[in-house]
């Protein structure tokens, strides 16, 4: 087990970790969540080992390992090849293996029978034994899957790994990790550089791994499906839940609430007491009482709540109409150098068409984003921009454009000159820019604090058509649900590159999948575009089973065929039976489940509720058990009704 005990950091004055206790189990799967600048990163760095905290410790068994991924700033060495690079993880294994060769070569030479045969035959055995228990006969072609997995094709696995992008050097860098099977993992924002398919790929490998993971990300979709703890850091502490992010939003803002309730009571009775104090304070007949209440005070422990100001909302300027046809490609074609990205690319996008670019990396998501935008040529073809259409454009590398010698409300300024100050600082407010850190300069900012300055400052432009590549990536939750929000309102048309699920699916009506042979639209959100693809793999794998394994039946009569039907209509019935009437009964206890947590709502909706402090702890608790026991049953349901899917699948087939 891992153990944080009493960390404390600070920074200029400024506390980050303030008495940090966690205990890290193996085999966990924890979310570390909380708004940018918190010190997510920071408390990775000291489970790490690379940051001292300044009081406490933190410590694990000797045998334990740690492997850790930053969110940037990764390296290798341009003279190796991509499996070279990997290969290079594992140092104690290839040592090994040169020992072995050393030993078989000594082996050799050696007098058959004599000591000095015998000394190197059982140190040859040692070695071969070591070697076998390192799992070194199963690494390469667990360096490959691997490597697969994250996106690289057998070609790459021989090219320098000086032609890759810092996103590939990244996933390098995750693929040795990942070999290398540390007891504790800890990722910082791993699925910044992946596509959607690696991160289907990394989802699956996570799920089962078995060590411990410690992830710092702000994708939802990613957290839900991987963690089973969330750990919630924010203004130097930790909150503890015992399950993944929506579990974790559910119980936060019930523990918020019931905060703020207590908090609110706790200022009545403050205020009560204070309105005695300076009523009776020069009354003598009420000096014994007006004493006992100022120690009350004294003695009270006060309980914080930060008042916070309503929901930031950010809406864009409404667009000028533009014509019915946005962009209309026309056996359009683009290169670059040998590496043909399109070839006879045809495609319409519509006024209002709110559409997710998707597919593996390398296949030309961020070229055609560049191409819409009017910033790339194309080779043939034709391109067309549409009746009115104006365009807006966001990439991550935008940032590295900024004056560095301007302030972020000068770069705001620039863009928009006839924007309000009051328009400028709500917009920069969305994106974490707060009070003087407007007037911050560029060359002062992080890079995650600069690829906000230029997403900010694309949303002041009145655009029609707004391009994205990749807009999440440094955002935190609350400023993706900001920008999420305002792109579902947004009336114009917006085409998005990005992985992020639970981002795009309340944003986009279309998937145009990208793929180095082929394109596709479909037409829904993403996780109808997922669905689709899995019914489609479910779909050839039934295929090709059938194919494989169906009887030949053309020569049954038509009798017989009804009868063999027959048989295995009751062969399912039977097969299925008991697991329905389980279902039924898990339908019945939700039932009661649910009527009873109805009741107590309504109970708790009742003004004078609250009133009664030992009423409130017996009802919440009650309703603390039931929403237990409805999450099991549910579970239990689900698990039922896949059973039952699965039985009825297998006599389909």
């Amino acid at each position: 087990m891992f153990t944080l005990q009493n960390i404390y950091l600070a920074f200029g004055g400024e506390t980050i970790l303030n008495g940090i206790d966690v205990n890290i189990r193996p085999g966990e799967r924890i979310g570390l969540v909380g708004p940018n600048g918190a010190g997510k990163s920071t408390l990775l760095k000291i489970i790490a080992g690379l940051q001292e905290p300044q009081e406490g410790y933190a410590e694990h068994a000797n045998n334990e390992t740690i492997g850790y991924l930053p969110q940037d700033g990764v390296s290798s060495d341009p003279n190796k090849t991509v499996i070279e690079e990997v290969e290079n993880a594992f140092d104690t294994i290839l040592e090994l293996e040169r020992k072995v060769k050393s030993a078989q070569k000594e082996l050799a030479t050696a007098e058959v029978g004599s000591d000095h045969y015998q000394k190197v035959l059982q140190k040859y055995g040692d070695l071969q034994h070591r070697l076998e228990q390192s799992g070194a006969y199963d690494l390469q072609s667990d360096i490959e899957r691997v490597l697969r997995g994250l996106g690289f094709s057998g070609d790459d696995f021989s090219r320098s790994t000086s032609e890759f992008s810092g996103g590939w050097l990244m996933r390098i860098a995750l693929a040795k990790l990942l070999l290398k099977k540390p007891t504790y993992l800890l990722l910082d924002e791993p699925t910044n550089h992946l596509d959607i398919e690696s991160l289907q790929w990394i989802e699956n490998f996570l799920r089962t791994y078995n060590g411990a993971v410690v992830l710092v990300s702000h994708d939802k979709d990613f957290l839900n499906k991987i963690t089973n703890r969330t750990l919630w850091l924010n203004n130097g502490y930790i909150e503890d839940y015992s399950g993944n992010y929506d579990y974790f939003e559910e119980k936060h803002a019930e523990r918020m609430e019931h905060r703020r309730k207590a908090y609110e009571n706790q200022q009545r009775e403050i205020k009560e007491i204070q309105d005695f104090i300076d009523r009776f304070r020069y009354n003598a007949s009420k000096a014994k009482q007006v004493q006992s209440r100022i120690k009350k005070l004294e003695k009270m422990d006060r309980i914080e709540w930060n008042e916070t100001d309503e929901e930031i909302a950010f809406h864009f300027p409404e667009p000028q109409r533009s014509g019915a046809i946005n962009m209309r490609f026309e056996n359009m074609s683009k290169s670059f150098g040998d590496i043909q990205i399109f070839s006879d690319f045809s495609y319409v996008i519509n006024r209002g068409d709110k559409i997710a670019v998707l597919g593996p990396n390398g296949a030309g998501k961020s070229t055609l984003a560049r191409i819409v935008a009017g910033l790339d040529s194309i080779d043939s073809g034709r391109r067309e921009v549409g009746h009115k259409v104006t365009r807006s454009y966001f990439a991550q590398h935008q940032a590295e454009e900024l004056d560095l010698d301007k302030t972020a409300f000068e770069v705001m300024r620039e863009a928009a000159p006839m924007a309000t100050e009051t328009r400028i600082r709500t917009i920069l407010g969305c994106f974490l820019f707060e009070d003087d850190d407007v007037f911050k300069k560029v060359m002062v900012l992080s890079g995650g604090e600069k690829s906000r300055l230029a997403l900010a400052r694309m949303l002041l432009a009145p655009a029609n058509f707004l391009i994205f590549d990749e807009p999440t990536n440094h955002l935190d939750m609350q400023s993706k649900q900001i920008l999420q929000q305002a792109l579902q309102e947004y009336q114009g048309t917006v085409l998005i590159v990005s992985h992020d699920v639970d981002f795009l699916d309340p944003i986009v009506n279309k998937v145009l999948e990208i793929r180095p042979d082929d394109t596709r639209t479909y037409w829904g959100n993403v996780s109808y575009y997922l669905g689709k693809k899995k019914e489609f793999e479910e779909s050839e794998e039934n295929t090709s089973n059938k194919n494989n394994n169906t009887k030949d039946t053309k020569s049954l009569s038509r009798k017989e065929e009804r009868r063999i039907e027959a048989i295995e209509r009751r062969k399912k019935s039977r097969k299925t039976k008991p697991y329905r009437k389980k279902l039924e009964k898990i339908e019945s206890k939700i039932e009661k489940l649910d009527n009873r947590a109805s009741e107590i709502e309504e109970q708790m909706a009742q003004p004078d509720f609250y009133d009664d402090s030992e009423q409130v702890k017996e009802i919440s608790i009650e309703y603390d058990e039931l929403k237990t026991a409805r999450e099991k049953a549910y579970t239990r349901w689900e698990n039922l009704a896949e059973t039952i899917a699965e039985i009825e699948e297998e006599f389909a087939v």
